[in-house]
């Protein structure tokens, strides 16, 4: 490699040195038509349908768990979580693999599509209705171009009775 090379990867002429942080950047998945969206800095890494093990007497969207390279990951259907209509797994269901207050937790979702930074100024708060449960999952709305993306809040996807049964049952297949 030349100098000339190097100094064109040097530092000082990197434009991508203002967003080199993961500050307001979100993975964008799909789930039917709808996009939404989670922090990046939760994101481990994505990764295809495993081979998944049942673990009884778990509420319905907890799939199970996986083996990932050694480690054991419980997996949330993120449609079951949202009560859609299940339409079986695919070549592009994907797993988002998080970690969530030091757990890795495993997101089953139909697709991932990109990773966009959304400036706080296009987001708003979620709408209110009622105390219905859905709302706890939603952390904001944001506007993109002509869509809508709703921004989750990850930690609200599991209630802390499934936290604690989550618990029990890893440590039981580790």
């Amino acid at each position: 490699m030349n100098n000339l090379e190097i100094e064109s990867l040097s530092d000082e002429n990197d434009d991508y040195d203002d967003e080199d942080t993961l500050e307001g950047r979100y993975l964008i998945f799909s789930l039917a038509d709808r996009s939404y969206g989670i922090e990046i800095k939760f994101i481990t890494e994505i990764v295809g349908m495993q081979n998944i093990t049942e673990i009884p007497d778990m509420p319905t969207f907890i799939k199970g768990v996986i083996n990932l390279r050694g480690k054991v990951i419980a997996l949330i259907d993120v449609r079951d979580r949202f009560r859609m209509q299940s339409i079986g797994y695919n070549d592009k269901t994907c797993v988002i693999i998080l970690s969530v207050n030091q757990q890795l937790i495993g997101l089953i979702v139909d697709t991932v599509k990109e990773v966009i930074k959304i400036p706080p100024n296009n987001m708003e708060e979620a709408p209110k209705f009622g105390e219905h449960q859905g709302n706890q999952f939603i952390k904001s709305i944001a506007k993109v171009s002509d869509e809508v993306k709703v921004l989750l809040n990850i930690e609200k996807l599991l209630k802390d009775e499934d936290k604690l049964a989550l618990d029990a049952a890893i440590s039981n297949q580790s």
